[in-house]
């Protein structure tokens, strides 16, 4: 162990290194990825104590989280009152959702193949974690009042984004049909909630800034909590989750650029780094959801009131990464450990449940747990099985996060190339501005 005041010294120094190389314009990617790094390395080193930077990792989080509400209230309705008539509303809207599950239904099959190509679980003795408590599946009635928001304040206040978008949603609509009979008595109202959404723009902006810094912090902790020998007796499934993501990211959403939206897919993934690297850190659809927004309308060259109304929605119901991989491969490392031969019935309930359990889930807290629950269950397998990965959650988290995110980006782009909404030139056009996220 290092004494305290070393460590602390040895952060500092290294969130001056940054601070340096942001000073020399360095792009925003390799000062995050530098974060990450230095992160990483500071975490392994100083260990335990290296939690002196951790203030500052969910400092960072905590302010990203400040700006999803008004973010989310704001721009869901800016961009309804900006379409046409509720019919092209209801048109994005079948299309998103539509898109949402296909692309859920293809993470789970790849989480099935990927769990038996490695055979997962084979070989090995249930050893629960005594800290394990099962999760109570939520009755389809109760997740559909939890849809109906009573008290939008009170959703906000508690963080239930769902009903929150619901709300903003039924304003948007309100607005837009009453923009048609009294548009003299609804432009002073249209006119603050396009000025109140550059305000929260502005402010997205200035938080950015903080984002490697924050990253720093963030990766100091997963480093000094998770060391090689938390990973090595779970390390085929942390291997599985990660692989799984990768052919997600890579083939799923790969093929769909290039022969759906026809964009190059790596232009387009290093266009969305951003976005992906925060989701990875922060492990947060929903904090992340200000630099998806951003990182759509400036470099992906999507129109604002597309990115506006599919990014939100797709960081609450769009879970390709906690509802499509992760209870595939949970669900077949279980049955392997337990010695249940699962049958190609049994897999496709598994990919049908997984699919539509990723939407009807959606606002739960702990969704990832609720969503394999709900896969064991279908299935029949024991749902103790889920204690054997609690100690790698975190871990698994980030890659699970990281796909989400991705996702919601890759939908984003389907939805506004079909409603030529998309700005092809613009993306294609390499020059240092539309590289830069510039927070």
């Amino acid at each position: 162990m290092f004494p305290l005041n070393i460590s602390i010294l040895v952060g500092l120094l290294l969130l001056g290194i940054l601070y340096l190389i942001q000073r020399q314009k360095v792009s925003f990617g390799i000062r995050v990825l530098t974060a990450m790094g230095l992160g990483i390395a500071f975490g392994t080193i100083f260990k335990q104590d290296a939690q002196s930077m951790v203030p500052i990792g969910y400092g960072f989080v905590k302010l990203i989280k400040m700006l999803v509400m008004p973010l989310v209230v704001a721009a869901i309705i800016s961009s309804i009152t900006s379409l046409d008539n509720p019919t092209q509303l209801r048109k994005i809207g079948f299309k998103t959702i539509g898109w949402f599950l296909f692309t859920a239904a293809i993470a789970s099959l790849i989480g099935i193949v990927v769990a038996n190509v490695l055979d997962l679980g084979a070989g090995m003795n249930f050893a629960q974690d005594t800290s394990y408590k099962a999760r109570e599946i939520p009755k389809l009635s109760s997740v559909f009042l939890d849809l109906v928001p009573s008290n939008p304040i009170a959703e906000m206040a508690n963080g239930k984004i769902l009903p929150v978008i619901i709300f903003s949603v039924l304003i948007g609509i309100a607005l837009t049909i009453e923009n048609t009979r009294k548009p003299e008595v609804i432009k002073p109202v249209k006119e603050f909630i396009e000025g109140f959404t550059q305000l929260m723009f502005r402010v997205t902006k200035m938080v950015l800034k903080l984002t490697p810094y924050g990253v720093f912090g963030l990766m100091a902790n997963v480093a000094s909590k998770y060391g090689i020998s938390t990973l090595l007796p779970l390390g085929k499934v942390v291997i599985a989750v990660y692989l799984a993501a990768i052919l997600q990211i890579g083939l799923t959403y790969g093929s769909l650029l290039t022969f759906v939206a026809k964009v190059n897919p790596i232009r387009f993934f290093k266009k969305v780094y951003p976005a992906q690297v925060v989701a990875f850190t922060t492990r947060s659809s929903y904090g992340t959801l200000p630099v998806t927004l951003r990182t759509l309308k400036e470099r992906v060259k999507i129109s604002e009131k597309i990115a506006t109304f599919v990014a939100p929605l797709g960081a609450t119901i769009n879970m390709d990464g906690c509802g499509g991989l992760y209870p595939a491969i949970v669900a077949v490392f279980v049955a392997k450990v337990f010695n249940i031969d699962l049958t190609l019935t049994h897999y496709i309930m598994l990919i049908t449940t997984a699919t539509l359990a990723s939407i009807g889930t959606a606002g739960v807290p702990g969704t990832a747990s609720i969503m394999t629950t709900v896969v064991l269950t279908s299935l029949g397998l024991p749902l103790e099985g889920i204690a054997m990965v609690l100690g790698i959650d975190a871990v698994l988290d980030m890659a699970r996060t990281c796909v989400n995110v991705t996702g919601d980006t890759v939908v984003s782009l389907l939805v506004a190339n079909s409603e030529k909404q998309f700005d092809r030139e613009g993306f294609n056009r390499d020059t240092k501005e539309s590289l830069e996220l510039n927070p």
